[in-house]
């Protein structure tokens, strides 16, 4: 009989996944419950505290999505910093950029030694990138330091849910930490969960960045693993507005790249911007 995975995703709704052969990670680290597996339906999975974070069949819908269609759309991308991005499927997107060069602060060393190994066909030599520099520590004094202030062109936040030591993460606090970290024209991007089942947390976020930077926004991606449909991707920015870009010209940008993806592509990168009318609502 096949071992079950549970996760619960929101209240009254849950998720249970058979899990193939044994766990190849299940251990506390000193901030979180790690556990990697295989499962039948999904491909590898790393869960942190019981809550699904990445699944390789899946995992390119995200990590592209927060990569590359803001670096295209900037169009001079040159210094990334990643907060969180533990299983490096993000640092490996923005290396497919020549002369791109990333910082990721990730709290947890464990998370980023367990997917050094369970993870590289997902990760693909990203930690030993030359142009990649991993900082074990938090991203939140990383970004306190002077050395931050309008270092970088594009800002990843790779953030759980808001709970628990996350909650900072979604805090006003950290996003003028990172519009001090923000170059003139650079972005962030966050994800917001599914706004079919929160809602909430897409307006309020919004709501935020608004309150900070001059520009701010969302567009969808659709990963399967995160349960609800559209997956909500925020971003803000100092002086750049995603989704401005003539699809002609993030077309030639695209085949310039010449980026190798399983998700993004040039139709995908205008189509994100096109909110169904209840997500513009909440969005507005």
């Amino acid at each position: 009989m096949a071992t079950i995975f549970s996760e619960t995703l929101y209240t009254g709704y849950g998720q249970h996944v058979d899990v193939k052969g044994d766990m190849l990670v299940d251990k506390r680290s000193e901030y979180q419950h790690i556990q990697i597996f295989n499962t039948r339906a999904l491909g590898r999975v790393m869960a942190l505290d019981g809550v699904v974070q990445i699944s390789d069949r899946d995992e390119s819908a995200y990590s592209e999505m927060l990569t590359h269609l803001p670096m295209i759309e900037h169009g001079g991308v040159a210094r990334v910093m990643i907060v969180g991005g533990g299983d490096g499927a993000i640092a490996e997107e923005c290396l497919k950029h020549p002369n791109v060069e990333v910082d990721m602060c990730e709290i947890d060393g464990e998370v980023v030694a367990a997917c050094r190994q369970h993870f590289a066909h997902v990760n693909n030599g990203a930690f030993d990138n030359p142009r990649f520099h991993l900082h074990i520590r938090d991203a939140f004094e990383f970004l306190k330091e002077d050395a931050a202030a309008g270092r970088y062109d594009l800002i990843i936040a790779d953030r759980p849910d808001p709970i628990g030591p996350a909650e900072v993460l979604f805090a006003t606090e950290f996003y003028e930490l990172l519009k001090r970290a923000l170059s003139d024209r650079g972005i962030a991007v966050f994800q917001n969960g599914c706004p079919f089942f929160q809602p909430e947390e897409l307006s309020e976020t919004l709501t935020q960045l608004r309150g900070v930077f001059p520009h701010a926004g969302t567009y969808l991606t659709v990963t399967p693993t995160y349960i609800g449909g559209f997956m909500a991707l925020t971003w803000a920015s100092r002086g750049t507005a995603l989704g401005s870009l003539p699809a002609a010209d993030v077309a030639r940008r695209v085949e310039a790249a010449g980026l190798a993806t399983d998700y993004y592509n040039a139709a995908i990168h205008t189509a994100a911007f096109a909110l169904p009318e209840w997500i513009r609502r909440l969005a507005s």
